[in-house]
């Protein structure tokens, strides 16, 4: 089988894929279309993703994806875990790899790996050793991060679908649906996240609070505050307490737990962090807070989601990561308000 850039196969029908996303919640999830993608143009393909820590648990039973390669998060430190990484990527016979990271750490999985095709990122997308590991570059000419992954598959012939496809794996967890019974019984409910990876990202607690209130009092919304870590949980404390009575705090929760929340929740609140996206990728129309990033390259993917930001943080994106949060703190409550009212009146005429 040959397609454009004559990348062939050793078996024309079961093609061997790997995708190397290591880490971010957020954009693994991004990734998690090329699967689909790849399943349905190649139903015979062996589709392999490499990954670490906390991602792994979502590609758990994820359809169409046939297995999970895990690796720790010093793995090149080590040459002899190099070694065996080597040693068992290659035991795999994969045809082609596809970097969505196209970092060093990730383009070196698929040159370990003996894949004779090693689709990444040119620049400014692709960084570090990725340009010369990956020996197919592609140039992004879309903003959205969903659509640049899909962007990958063009060397293999495969457009972006029209409508990128999340999968997410139907977890039911009866320790969550007892405390959703306990706290709201049948009623709606929202989710707000006030955690980020990069304290850019944080909009205030107290701010978050006062939205929690508002949702209850306007649009009887019971907010449920997921967290994780000390430093959020004590956040989650301070929104219960602002919200006057229309917040609870959730227990601590593995990511399958959360999604199990976040699938029947009425609207998610939450900065531009995995659980934002997780929340996307399950079809709750969510409302993005921005600072630091641009909603039209990472906002919560589809057009039943708003993003509100007051300006784009100024700096590379290094500087922008390590800066202060005032960007997010230029974000009123009332523009957050506003775009609940949006998104909550467009579910009401649907």
């Amino acid at each position: 089988m040959r397609l454009c850039m004559h990348i062939s196969y050793r078996d024309t029908h079961h093609p061997r894929f790997l995708i190397t996303r290591l880490s971010a919640v957020g954009d693994c999830i991004h990734s998690m279309p090329l699967i689909g993608a790849l399943r349905r143009r190649f139903p015979g393909a062996f589709i392999a993703w490499a990954t670490q820590g906390l991602p792994a648990t979502l590609l758990d039973n994820y359809p169409g994806l046939d297995q999970i390669y895990r690796v720790d998060r010093d793995w090149l430190k080590s040459l002899s875990s190099v070694s065996t990484v080597r040693r068992e990527l290659r035991s795999f016979n994969f045809d082609v790899t596809l970097d969505a990271q196209s970092l060093t750490k990730s383009a070196a999985l698929g040159w370990l790996s003996g894949a004779r095709f090693r689709i990444g990122f040119g620049k400014p997308q692709g960084r570090e050793l990725s340009l010369w590991l990956n020996n197919i570059k592609v140039k992004p000419t879309v903003d959205h991060v969903v659509e640049k992954y899909l962007q990958l598959l063009e060397p293999l012939g495969i457009e972006i679908p029209a409508t990128p496809r999340f999968e997410m794996a139907e977890w039911q967890h009866a320790s969550m649906q007892q405390f959703l019974q306990e706290k709201i019984g049948a009623g709606r409910y929202a989710v707000i996240n006030p955690g980020a990876g990069w304290d850019s990202k944080l909009w205030p607690a107290k701010r978050f609070g006062e939205v929690a209130r508002y949702l209850g009092q306007k649009h009887q919304l019971h907010s449920i505050v997921v967290w994780a870590g000390d430093r959020e949980e004590s956040w989650a404390h301070e929104i219960v307490e602002r919200a006057g009575g229309q917040a609870s705090m959730a227990p601590a929760t593995s990511l399958p737990e959360l999604t199990s929340v976040l699938r029947g929740a009425t609207l998610c609140v939450a900065a531009d962090t995995g659980p934002l996206h997780l929340a996307a990728a399950v079809n709750v129309p969510c409302v993005g807070l921005y600072g630091p990033t641009r909603p039209s390259e990472c906002g919560p993917y589809g057009p039943q989601h708003l993003s509100v930001q007051t300006y784009l943080q100024g700096g590379t994106g290094r500087e922008r990561r390590g800066a202060d949060n005032s960007a997010m703190c230029a974000i009123e409550v009332s523009q957050v308000e506003a775009a609940c009212d949006q998104l909550l009146a467009r579910a009401q005429a649907a």
